[in-house]
């Protein structure tokens, strides 16, 4: 009885934190998104294009005319997260639109294509005969245009070549999706279209694979460190910055970037100097780099670390953490190929655990046994399981589901990297190695705005950004390569890697506000900010301010 009873009462919770009055609207919105990219299955098309940018102004227009006021504060705060959703998506759709149409000649050859992928999706029986003529005009048609851009100037940048190719690839794509439709299932067409389509689709290849390499390279593409990101320009970092609520330039965070790396570097020497090494904190991160363990012994000494991380915060009540989140953690290892890209540890409901394999040479051995030893990964257990990213991945299952749309990596990274700074302050560091494990990582974190900042407005090329990490924060080379190659080759957005350290600093000024004005004890504070899922900080503030206007705009100024 009494276990029925904290079942119900747990069901109750969450059900406070499910249903608000918006939770109707942006489940509708979610699944029309996902009925609409699975039909136009084009994504590089002015038909899709256009049928979502009136998707995303139909719903601001229906959100527009909502009763604001009369909803509740959780409901008002779900209101400022899809209209900031729906504003950004239509604003960086409109971007997307606009570079596609600047290469988008490269396929006027496309109409009978589109028209016969289109009515497809009917099931419009075609005129077989017909169709295969059409099929080998389009071939023609496509040989000529390639010669055309054989002779024409060349793209002025990589990325519209790039774009280009993609153009034509995903017309390919869709082309071979409507016939693979009707071969075999319909005798007459199979006859007909069977030697026409293989034909095209060997043209299709290559002159995409042409038009990939048809530019100019007046933007540098690879600079000998093999890693091609696309650097997004000035324009998009300003409207990013806009929609994720950070109220400062570009220029004000790369500015706190050195200011955060300073004082890291400070507090390295002090480590330093400890340890008898001196002012010459590199060679005390050496000596820590060195107490690396055998690689079977690593794996346990990490779930060893994440139960003490646990032991910490529940033994000086920090945080509320149900013992489903303690009980579903687990432990993998991570390819020796995907160690190229994530070098350290990647985390959520499993900790996937990076150490050396057999078939790394012995310079990759020692560099992921030396990037991965037990000063520096005590101070990102947690990062990954409890507090950190298992816990969040599993509120956020179980609180306000519906606003998990609103990925933001101020609140994902944030909240981590909020943890190390306030493990930090409550002396979760137990000697010099320890302190020195947890600044490599807060001086990385600070590291991550100045490169991918200077990368991204045109500044650096990933070589230099490199050399950054490996001269200013001390990295192994190869450690640095995937660091870089990860944020700009990844999935990654433009503010990923920056968003960890500005989040976190936005994570820790709130709790001082709430926290330190008596407003909330310090588990209080967690425990809501734990439980509202994604969001800007900003907002979540403004939430637990209870100061939700309907002209919500973003003034913060949490650096300050």
């Amino acid at each position: 009885m009494k276990n029925l009873f904290l079942l119900l009462f747990g069901f109750l919770i969450i059900q406070s934190s499910f249903a608000t009055e918006l939770y109707p609207a942006i489940s509708s919105y979610q699944a029309d998104r996902g009925a609409l990219a699975r039909k136009y299955n084009n994504p590089l098309s002015d038909e899709y294009f256009q049928r979502f940018d009136k998707l995303y102004k139909d719903w601001l227009d229906a959100l527009n005319r909502m009763p604001y006021d009369s909803y509740s504060l959780d409901g008002k705060m779900d209101y400022q997260l899809f209209k900031n959703h729906l504003e950004k998506e239509l604003f960086f759709h409109g971007l997307a639109y606009e570079d596609f149409k600047k290469i988008s000649h490269v396929t006027d050859f496309k109409n009978d294509l589109e028209k016969f992928y289109q009515t497809r999706r009917m099931a419009v029986k075609p005129d077989a005969k017909a169709l295969a003529a059409t099929f080998t005009k389009v071939e023609n048609d496509i040989k000529l245009k390639w010669a055309t851009m054989k002779k024409s100037k060349p793209f002025d940048s990589w990325q519209k070549a790039e774009l280009a190719s993609q153009t034509v690839e995903a017309l390919r794509k869709s082309t071979e999706e409507a016939y693979n439709f009707y071969y075999d299932y319909d005798p007459e067409f199979t006859w007909w279209m069977k030697k026409p389509m293989e034909s095209l689709n060997e043209v299709f290849r290559a002159y995409g694979a042409f038009l990939k390499e048809h530019f100019e390279n007046t933007l540098v593409k690879d600079d000998g460190s093999g890693i091609i990101g696309k650097p997004v320009g000035k324009l998009a970092i300003e409207k990013e910055l806009t929609f994720n609520m950070i109220p400062y330039s570009a220029e004000e965070l790369l500015e706190e970037g050195e200011k955060q790396y300073a004082w890291c570097e400070a507090e390295m020497i002090k480590a330093s100097e400890e340890l008898g090494f001196g002012k010459d904190w590199k060679e005390a991160l050496e000596h820590v780099k060195n107490t690396y363990v055998p690689a079977g012994e690593w794996p346990q000494m990490v779930a060893e670390m994440s139960e003490e991380a646990i032991k910490f915060l529940e033994d000086r009540d920090l945080l509320t953490i149900p013992d489903m989140a303690k009980e579903t953690w687990r432990t993998t290892m991570m390819s020796a190929e995907r160690q190229k890209v994530n070098p350290f540890f990647l985390g959520g409901e499993s900790i996937i655990i990076s150490y050396p394999t057999s078939t790394m040479t012995q310079e990759e051995k020692m560099m992921s046994m030396r990037g991965n030893n037990p000063h520096f990964s005590r101070a990102t257990v947690q990062h990954e399981l409890i507090p950190g990213h298992h816990l969040q991945q599993f509120m956020n299952q179980r609180h306000f589901p519906h606003r998990r749309v609103f990925n933001t990596p101020f609140w994902v990274e944030g909240w981590t990297l909020y943890w190390e700074f306030n493990l930090w302050d409550k002396d979760f560091p137990r000697n010099a190695e320890d302190r020195i494990g947890m600044l490599f990582w807060r001086m990385h974190r600070a590291a991550r705005i100045v490169f991918s900042l200077n990368y991204h407005l045109d500044k650096w090329t990933p070589q230099e950004c490199i050399d950054f990490l490996v001269d200013r924060v001390g990295h192994e080379r190869a450690n640095a390569e995937a660091e870089v190659r990860r944020s700009f080759e990844g999935s990654y957005g433009p503010l990923y890697q920056l968003a960890y350290m500005i989040g976190g600093l936005q994570v820790y000024s709130l709790r001082d506000e709430m926290v330190e004005s008596g407003q909330m004890t310090e588990k209080e504070f967690h425990d809501f900010f734990i439980t509202q899922n994604y969001t800007p900080i900003e907002l979540l503030r403004a939430r637990m301010k209870e100061d939700l206007p309907k002209d919500f705009k973003s003034t913060w100024r949490f650096l300050d």
